[in-house]
């Protein structure tokens, strides 16, 4: 009779830190897929702000050997990520090509001017500082004209400003709700060995004895709810990585290697500061509140 007791109670233990295990790492599934959505938009932010083009509009006497030269030179800016020079006979084949007729038929000449397109660097891309850098490059002999859409750096600006306002509220209640989702679970896990906490601090144990096997288990099952968690997470990149290959543009291995280290930190930590609060908790209680609660 005592063997079967001992069963079912190791057979209760076994299923109730598998149910714990399963709940803890979805908590950090969720977390996963926000801490993914937070760097990828950071990473988004910064590749749109890249493509946005600043174009200097070069002097019609101006010769390529001259443009080309310019070009180098502006390219040694450390604002610029990448430099294009458009030639004046590149720039009359896509006009061409976009209205349908060749314009030098009718003008006579070719009306085009040879262009240096400019990549500037994320943090740049804003219209203060595009405004410096616009006066900066105006100072080089044949420049004629800055030009770049003043309204759509706004606009991109503004609203990639509010979509990382929402990733990060979004990321700071999830945490919240991560920490008390987990602390429930591991606290009615301990709350079924109350009896036995109690009875260890009859027999003269010390609080750090008593704590230390919760503890050590709860580093485990942190570890195994993040191998978990980054499996599934893995699998959902992958479907996602086939799906659009051109993802690795915003999702790319340091985001990746961040956030699989984040959810095994979190797993570990949340689950070590849980037990740890959990069994102070009944640590500091007397035998008749146990009955109570």
């Amino acid at each position: 009779m005592k063997k079967k007791r001992n069963k079912a109670s190791n057979n209760r233990q076994g299923l109730q830190i598998v149910t714990l295990c399963i709940s803890t790492a979805m908590v950090l599934i969720l977390l996963g897929m926000v801490v993914l959505t937070v760097f990828t938009g950071i990473n988004l932010s910064s590749y749109v702000r890249q493509e946005l083009t600043v174009t200097m509009v070069l002097s019609p006497d101006m010769s390529d050997a001259e443009a080309q030269r310019l070009s180098q030179i502006v390219d040694r800016e450390p604002y610029i990520v990448s430099t294009k020079y458009i030639s004046k006979e590149v720039a009359l084949k896509e006009g061409t090509k976009e209205l349908g007729a060749d314009p030098s038929e009718f003008v006579g000449e070719n009306p085009f001017t040879a262009e240096i397109e400019l990549q500037l660097k994320a943090n740049y891309a804003n219209n203060d500082s595009i405004k410096k850098i616009a006066a900066q490059l105006k100072t080089y002999d044949g420049v004629s004209d800055i030009d770049y859409r003043q309204e759509l750096v706004d606009t991109v600006n503004d609203t990639l400003s509010k979509i990382g306002l929402v990733l990060v509220i979004l990321a700071a209640l999830l945490t919240v709700v991560s920490f008390s989702l987990i602390n429930n679970s591991i606290r009615l896990s301990v709350y079924s060995r109350r009896f036995s906490i109690h009875t260890m601090k009859l027999v003269g144990a010390s609080w750090g004895f008593i704590r230390t096997p919760f503890l050590k288990r709860s580093v485990s099952l942190g570890l195994v709810s993040a191998f978990i968690a980054l499996v599934v997470l893995g699998i959902g990149m992958y479907a996602l990585w086939q799906y659009e290959p051109d993802i690795t543009v915003v999702l790319n291995w340091q985001v990746i290697a961040v956030t699989a280290l984040i959810v095994i930190l979190f797993g570990v930590l949340i689950t070590l500061l849980c037990a740890y609060f959990s069994v102070n908790k009944f640590l500091k209680m007397k035998a008749g509140d146990l009955y109570k609660i």
